[in-house]
């Protein structure tokens, strides 16, 4: 009996009996093809691909990329960069711990599908192929080039598992311990393998920390920067498949790696990043999406402490968000608001804290006996039963106190210590407007929001939601109390969520009940923070931030769609559940229950058998 032996993945030279790729191709030649086609990807950017400048981005430049041609030279750049290093050329090994082949396909189909896209652009908006100049052409056939010579690259094992920070000294042991069972038998199978990347100094690894969130500031200022439709579904283009190739390299779980290893440093540094957003802003604009950006994604990370650490399916949670909005509009000296009242920012803020967390003690108390679907119908009624009640509460059909569908309008700005959110002012030598003043409070109330999440989920209290989360009915039996654990992550999600509402009440100026329904156009809405939290990651807390940036962006970017919005962000969403169902960031638990099937059968057997 004769067994087939695979190819080490960085080989340079065929194999007799290697695997194939998905066209007859040697995969040494195909590599070399995906390598010189990424680099003459490269090259074309700095050649003109119009004449015309009718369409935007400055097209018709030779040696000055501008506009799709930076994208698609980002992606050339990948493609080259991945090509080199399955050669295993010495310094790039570090940056593709997974192997480089799988990596490569991505980049070449992301530069490709750039390109052509661009392409077919070009060509659609001025009337036909005729307006490309030479560039337009060259581009489209080397990156086509590129990616047939990576399609003959065959597939191999999966990336090995990136560490979680959650996980204990006994599943890191497993973890390593399966890791380093897999590359023995590649070894037996393949021949020799490439050692492990050496362990860097502490002092370079803040070095990668520091650069990972320099390129997570530069892609998110460029993404919400973009000032036409087209540049921007190359951006989404670029994004996908640029994140999808270094997460297939390892290096994701790499980074992921460090910065488990210096917690504290990255999330201080991942703070003072987006502190430095609105200094990168010529203008108020793009600090308006910045500041929904952050009351929508710290709302989600308090429903993750809800959803994501104890498993409590709630779908009327904006109605949270709600109760902190309309406390702090009460009470902040607004002309519509029935009290007299206008307290500073720290006591109003505390306040709708407060009463948001008592709304979450008064509906949790007698429906979290409830599990699954049943708790999911009831708080979803509670959001709805809200909504319906501040609309009714306008003097007509019962107590003058919300206005009805008015709502509570003319939220004067806030003023702390003297400094007027409302008026620009000039921080280190930049002007920043209001939106950017909100944006750097907001900022704030964040670091509280996460430094609460991450305490709590570090405590006996947060292991005992998890536990509750796995297991309701054993948790029980190993003596955890399961209603009192369950009601402490509702009111204390629900105490966070009235937290943001309190800045949220004063961004919008009117606090009105139309905001705050379980599916609205524009978020937040109760549907579309689940959706953050499970697109970002459950359980994580890097996770809801990234989820909620993305679902609040890409809307607000696809207006030019009209009626077909909604449809490609719903498909958008369903494709990446398909492919990444445990989310963007996941949590190594949830990873592994939707990936079970890669792990490695264990067989037992009776000693001596």
């Amino acid at each position: 009996m004769t067994t087939q032996t695979t190819a080490p993945e960085n080989a340079g030279t065929p194999t007799p009996g290697a695997p194939t790729g998905l066209i007859g191709i040697p995969p040494h030649i195909g590599r070399a093809l995906a390598t010189g086609g990424g680099a003459l990807t490269i090259a074309s950017t700095f050649l003109a691909w119009t004449w015309t400048a009718e369409f935007p981005g400055k097209l018709t430049i030779y040696g000055y990329p501008g506009g799709l041609q930076v994208l698609v030279l980002i992606c050339g750049a990948l493609t080259t960069l991945f090509g080199l290093a399955s050669y295993g050329i010495k310094g790039l090994g570090w940056l593709t711990p997974a192997g480089a082949d799988s990596a490569l396909k991505l980049s070449a189909t992301g530069a490709f599908a750039a390109a052509w896209y661009t392409v077919i652009a070009i060509s659609t908006k001025l009337g036909g192929v005729v307006n490309l100049e030479p560039g337009g052409y060259i581009v489209a056939t080397v990156t086509l080039i590129a990616l047939l010579g990576a399609l003959a690259l065959p597939f191999e094992r999966p990336e090995p598992d990136p560490i979680d920070p959650d996980d204990t000294a006994w599943e890191h042991f497993r973890h390593n311990t399966r890791h380093n069972l897999t590359v023995l038998r590649a070894a037996f199978a393949t021949g020799p393998v490439k050692a492990p990347a050496r362990t860097l100094p502490a002092y370079a690894e803040i070095l990668v920390i520091v650069a990972a969130l320099a390129v997570g500031l530069t892609v998110f200022t460029y993404g919400i920067g973009t000032e036409y439709d087209e540049l921007f579904i190359g951006f989404l283009i670029t994004a996908g498949f640029g994140f999808a190739a270094v997460a297939k390299a390892g290096l994701i779980g790499r980074i992921s790696g460090i910065t488990a290893k210096h917690r504290n440093i990255t999330m201080i540094g991942a703070f003072v990043a987006a502190a430095a957003f609105p200094f990168t802003q010529s203008d108020d604009r793009y600090a308006t999406i910045g500041v929904y950006i952050l009351i929508f994604a710290t709302v989600a990370l308090g429903l993750n402490i809800v959803v994501g650490l104890a498993g409590l399916l709630d779908l009327g949670y904006v109605a949270f968000l709600g109760v902190g909005a309309y406390t702090a509009a009460m009470v902040s000296g607004s002309p519509s608001s029935p009290f007299s009242l206008h307290l500073p920012f720290w006591a109003s803020a505390l306040l709708g804290a407060a009463v948001a967390m008592v709304f979450g003690v008064i509906i949790g108390a007698p429906t979290l006996r409830l599990r699954g679907d049943y708790l999911a119908i009831v708080t979803l009624g509670f959001g709805e039963i809200f909504r319906i009640t501040v609309l009714n509460m306008d003097g007509t059909s019962g107590p003058d106190i919300t206005n009805g569908s008015n709502g509570i309008s003319s939220v004067p700005n806030l003023n702390i210590l003297g400094f007027d959110f409302g008026q620009p002012h000039t921080i280190l030598g930049v002007e920043i407007g209001r939106f950017s003043n909100y944006f750097l409070l907001m900022l704030l109330i964040t670091l509280v929001v996460v430094v609460v999440f991450r305490r709590s989920s570090d405590s006996r209290i947060g292991r005992a939601w998890v536990a509750i989360r796995e297991d309701e009915t054993a948790a029980e039996a190993m003596g955890i109390n399961g209603f009192r654990v369950k009601l402490i992550a509702f009111a204390l999600g629900a105490a966070l969520a009235g937290l943001a509402g309190t800045v949220q009440a004063h961004v919008t100026y009117t606090v009105t009940p139309e905001q705050y329904q379980f599916a609205h156009v524009v978020p937040p809405n109760s549907a579309f923070l689940l959706a953050a939290v499970v697109l970002g990651g459950m359980g994580t807390i890097s996770g809801p931030l990234v989820g909620a940036a993305l679902l609040y962006l890409i809307p607000a970017k696809l207006q030019f769609l009209g009626d077909y919005q909604l449809f490609a962000f719903g498909l958008a969403l369903v494709l990446l559940m398909r492919f990444r169902p445990e989310g963007l960031i996941p949590n190594r638990r949830r990873q592994l229950e939707f990936h079970e099937e890669a792990e490695p059968p264990t067989v037992l057997s009776k000693a001596g058998a």
